[in-house]
């Protein structure tokens, strides 16, 4: 009962939660965030690269900090809840000339509106601590990911123990206001490649300087079943 109990969203955060938070975010993202996140970003789109890269998906691409640094042989498609966050990215887009960015939309996490396998590699930086259905999010990012393509996440995983787990705990109702989940646990993601069909994990990897973030990848098995999209 619990897992589905925060796979419904009910643990504090909500849709409208979200997208009001990061509205508010949007005009100071960059420089609040900017070098904070910039070790993950980096080593997120290192590892878009070594895959060959392609048609890529960024969800939560936000202001589009990430888009100019992917190579300009990927097609880029950008998607995030925030209609303010996207305004950015589409400045930066325009004064940057990044014209291998191909879409920058408003869209649900959980109803992407892509075929099938259309993507070769979907990014998701820092994301699932701060969607509300985590385990959905990750089976609409299976679908829409091409057999044989990667899941990549970039994301803060929850203590284990000790005392970064009596803060993040005691830390949560005022994160859920501020739009994510500090103590997400690494029980959630192995609790779904376990239950998920054609996808199998492949690495995690700790984030300099103190681990509390870690580059996740997932790859969808070559000959994975074909997913329904979400209704």
């Amino acid at each position: 009962m619990g897992d589905d109990f925060r796979r419904d969203g009910l643990d504090g955060l909500d849709r409208d939660k979200v997208a009001k938070a990061y509205a508010r975010w949007a005009p100071v993202y960059d420089l609040v965030f900017g070098t904070v996140f910039e070790r993950g970003r980096k080593a997120a789109i290192a590892a878009v690269e070594a895959t060959g890269g392609g048609r890529i998906l960024e969800v939560g691409v936000g202001t589009g900090i990430s888009l100019p640094d992917y190579k300009r042989t990927n097609r880029l498609f950008g998607v995030d809840i925030s209609e303010p966050m996207l305004r950015k990215a589409q400045e930066r887009v325009v004064a940057q000339k990044l014209d291998n960015v191909e879409v920058l939309s408003v869209m649900d996490a959980t109803k992407l509106a892509f075929p099938d396998g259309w993507f070769d590699v979907v990014v998701a930086q820092y994301v699932i601590t701060a969607v509300p259905n985590p385990e959905g999010t990750l089976d609409e990012f299976l679908r829409v990911v091409k057999p044989g393509g990667e899941i990549i996440l970039v994301n803060h995983i929850g203590a284990e123990s000790g005392p970064r787990k009596i803060f993040e705990t005691a830390f949560a109702p005022l994160a859920r206001k501020l739009g994510w989940r500090p103590e997400f646990p690494w029980d959630r993601l192995r609790h779904w490649v376990e239950r998920a069909r054609g996808v199998h994990f492949i690495e995690r990897r700790p984030m300099p300087p103190l681990g509390h973030f870690s580059l996740i990848r997932f790859g969808k098995d070559a000959a994975a079943p074909q997913m329904q999209a979400a209704q």
